[in-house]
């Protein structure tokens, strides 16, 4: 669609993007009845979060980047009236492990007495269970207090900690690495270890990294909803960004595809976007610019020094099966073990150890991961014949697989951490997965990986990073700006997951961003 009917038009905002966030921004910005231009370069709306068909003939629509929700408010769903749902999932986690010999693991959800049971069978008695009771009974709190503020003028450090109040909560959150915390509470290698994975996702740290960039990734994991739950999006991630550019469209925004803004020329009050299509270059005028890229994008197109990206660090693997394979544990039930969150070569040693190597340039020997299985919760992503038939998806997510060590042979490297992660898959397994796998309509198994440079070309995530930088602590500190969404630029906002509160498929930074404009004009 053309952004404008004449060779230069001006709006209220243009957002630069068209992922979640910029979709959110629009549609606050045009219910407020503001005139909206969406740009987005790709040829479709939704970004990192979208489901696609990536197996040619094969009826299985996956969320093929993003793939679970926590983050998003609910105020945001019910402000733009969303039709959208998400589903629970009845187990938490389960985490295989070999004991004295014989195949057993840990099983987090199915009511409190079945995971009191799942506990005292891995660990031998009460300890571990309490200790865990304990440990999230404070996050929860802490979730209850931080979460609404994400959508609130940024707290000061002070003012949050108060909103916390509990002086113990705030030392093991916000002071002190993580891993002591972990260390402190539990003793079991492998209940440890489940703890842990929070704090890794996306983010190369060890547990007692200085920085304490694990605990802000573990903080982001633990609060969302106000209860940290990560719940299935009905439909796949897709449906949520398709329900936000409708919501958008139907306020009377312009969502223009296929539409690359270059360049970002402002005197601080008005500004003119340079765009380029297939076949031609226009401008287009706006009193403010939302930026839904990174950061490292918003500085080259204002002409500014970018800053260093930060360094991703995952793997991403989406499966098709013709059945979930059996486990060697036979007390449980696969359709349970994968529901929730499988982990795998995650214990507390193990990571420690995949740390240590990946940092030192090689591939972990026992690559950590985690899958769940969306179709078990949600099958309305596959076809009814596919549901019939038995079939199921299996998301992989990898940790400590920095961007440096794909430098070499992005290809080679892929193939080669593929293979040994699906070995420690298989290690607990009472069958191959390959056996599993289903095929395509040319034959090919149902299988495809994404490394951290495949996100950087992909979706032009600096170092392959999904939260766009390191993730920041969620009140206000030099240089933030009232609600952590303001750049030098007076009238350019950075509304992606690179504004402070950014991160994960949550709308905050869309939201925000929003909000900050309205509030200059007095809306």
């Amino acid at each position: 669609m053309p952004a404008h009917e004449g060779h230069h038009r001006s709006y209220d905002a243009v957002i630069v993007g068209g992922g979640h966030n910029g979709l959110v921004a629009a549609a606050y910005l045009a219910r407020a009845g503001r005139s909206v231009l969406v740009l987005e370069r790709l040829g479709n709306t939704g970004g990192a979060a979208v489901s696609t068909r990536p197996f040619a003939g094969v009826d299985a629509r996956l969320s093929r980047y993003s793939y679970l929700v926590s983050l998003l408010p609910k105020k945001i769903v019910r402000d733009l009236g969303l039709d959208f749902r998400i589903r629970t999932r009845n187990v938490s986690s389960y985490t295989p492990a070999e004991r004295d010999g014989r195949p057993t693991g840990l099983l987090v959800g199915g009511g409190e007495r079945r995971t009191r049971e799942a506990f005292a069978r891995l660990t031998g008695g009460e300890r571990e269970y309490q200790a865990w009771q304990r440990f999230y009974d404070m996050t929860g709190r802490v979730a209850q207090r931080v979460f609404p503020t994400l959508t609130e003028p940024l707290p000061t450090r002070d003012e949050l900690r108060l909103r916390v109040d509990d002086e113990e909560a705030w030392r093991v959150l916000f002071e002190e690495p993580i891993g002591a915390a972990v260390e402190d509470r539990f003793a079991d290698d492998l209940v440890r270890g489940v703890v842990l994975t929070d704090a890794l996702i996306g983010t190369f740290a060890d547990a007692h990294d200085p920085s304490l960039k694990q605990n802000r990734c573990f903080l982001y994991h633990v609060i969302g909803g106000g209860t940290g739950a990560w719940d299935v999006p009905v439909g796949g991630m897709g449906a949520l960004t398709d329900a936000l550019a409708t919501a958008a469209r139907d306020a009377g925004a312009v969502l223009a595809t296929g539409h690359d803004a270059v360049r970002i020329d402002t005197d601080g009050s008005t500004a003119e976007i340079t765009y380029r299509t297939a076949d031609s270059e226009g401008t287009v005028a706006a009193r403010h610019v939302l930026v839904n890229a990174s950061p490292q994008q918003l500085a080259v197109l204002t002409g500014d020094q970018p800053p260093t990206p930060a360094e991703g660090a995952q793997l991403k693997v989406n499966m098709l099966l013709k059945r979930l394979p059996r486990l060697r544990d036979g007390e449980v039930d696969p359709r349970e073990a994968f529901s929730g969150t499988f982990h795998i070569a995650e214990g507390y040693e193990q990571l420690a150890t995949a740390h240590a190597e990946a940092a030192a340039g090689r591939l972990p020997t026992a690559p950590p991961s985690e899958i769940y299985c969306h179709s078990l919760t949600d099958p309305t992503i596959l076809g009814p014949d596919l549901v019939e038939q038995g079939y199921q998806t299996l998301t992989l997510f990898g940790l400590h697989t920095p961007a440096r060590l794909f430098d070499r042979d992005n290809d080679a490297v892929r193939e080669e951490l593929l293979k040994s992660t699906l070995a420690q898959l298989d290690a607990h397994l009472a069958e191959p997965l390959a056996d599993c796998l289903a095929t395509d309509a040319d034959g090919r198994p149902c299988i495809e990986a994404k490394t951290a440079l495949d996100l950087e070309r992909d979706l032009r995530l600096p170092g392959g990073n999904i939260f766009h930088r390191e993730l920041s602590w969620p009140y206000a500190q030099e240089g933030t700006g009232r609600w952590g969404v303001e750049t030098r630029h007076a009238n350019v906002l950075l509304c992606g997951a690179g504004a402070v509160r950014g991160g994960g498929v949550s709308g905050v930074p869309g939201h925000n961003a929003a909000m900050a404009v309205l509030e200059e004009l007095g809306d």
